[in-house]
């Protein structure tokens, strides 16, 4: 792995800094050293890190894993907190890598993508106001995937996954994506609550 000069993965990619998390010698992690890596830009890659791998094929039970940080770090986002915060237990917790480094690997190629094109845009979609609109999304998206539906958990991954790079990038663009799959995602929800509310109730009326 190549050597690092301290300070220097600040300014890293979001995508080099997955690839080399990523990578073998990467055992395990604190999550406070994790939090260190993306420095300013922490709330955006922490929601990214813990949202993206639901996209993918994960062993039951890692949508609520991953939920658990999204629902820390999210409303903190959303109440304007400069630095994501977190007890100290839980930053000297370790994480293991293997579970995230090949869905790392799989991402990669996507993020790379995207910060190829993308760039700052509609910014006034930023700010103190707008960092904390997507703060109070990412909460309530936090809050779904979190729910035991099946596949439930892909529009809100896929919703926060957007929201994370419109705050690395400054991208408004990716920022709308995110909104407007959040209407999407919350759509879903409500008809799949009027579904079940539906069979419930007709099992009970058969009764």
């Amino acid at each position: 792995m190549t050597a690092v000069i301290p300070g220097q993965e600040r300014r890293m990619s979001l995508s080099e800094i997955l690839r080399d998390l990523g990578d073998l010698s990467h055992e395990s992690e604190t999550l406070g050293a994790l939090v260190g890596r993306f420095g300013r830009r922490a709330f955006g890659a922490l929601l990214f890190v813990f949202a993206a791998p639901n996209l993918l094929p994960l062993p039951p039970g890692s949508s609520t894993f991953l939920g658990a940080p999204l629902m820390l770090f999210a409303p903190q986002l959303a109440l304007g907190v400069k630095t994501p915060w977190m007890p100290q237990r839980l930053r000297d917790r370790r994480l293991e890598m293997s579970v995230l480094r090949g869905a790392f690997l799989k991402l990669i190629p996507w993020v790379e993508q995207v910060e190829r094109v993308s760039r700052a845009r509609l910014t006034f979609l930023f700010g103190p106001v707008g960092d904390r609109l997507i703060g109070l999304a990412c909460t309530v998206l936090a809050f779904v995937l979190m729910l035991p539906l099946p596949l439930g958990n892909l529009l809100p991954a896929a919703a926060i996954s957007l929201f994370a790079l419109a705050l690395i990038q400054r991208d408004g663009v990716l920022a709308l994506a995110g909104y407007a799959l959040t209407v999407v995602s919350l759509g879903v929800l409500a008809l799949a609550a009027g579904v079940i509310h539906t069979l419930v109730t007709g099992a009970i009326g058969g009764f």
